[in-house]
């Protein structure tokens, strides 16, 4: 358990240990997302990240991607068509 001490202002300094885990750098924003009564501090990076994910779930398998050599494959074939129109 890590802890911070509140400044007259609500300011905290997050330690060091939870900056690197969440590998925060100077200026960055964090997030304050409330589950099951506690409040959870994320770098809300991680939050677009897994709503990208979520929104590509079932996508290789629409599209029979077994492995990187089929996205690039499907890369290259998207890039061909494009550039005869």
């Amino acid at each position: 358990m890590e802890l911070a001490k509140i400044t007259s202002k609500g300011q905290i300094t997050l330690p060091i240990g939870i900056r690197r885990s969440l590998n925060l750098k100077d200026g960055d924003k964090v997030a304050f997302i409330e589950e099951n009564g506690r409040y959870v501090l994320i770098n809300p990076t991680m939050i677009a990240f897994e709503n990208i994910r979520k929104e590509f779930d079932g996508e290789a398998e629409k599209y029979d991607l077994k492995d990187i050599d089929d996205v690039v494959s499907m890369v290259k074939e998207v890039r061909a068509e494009r550039r005869k129109e």
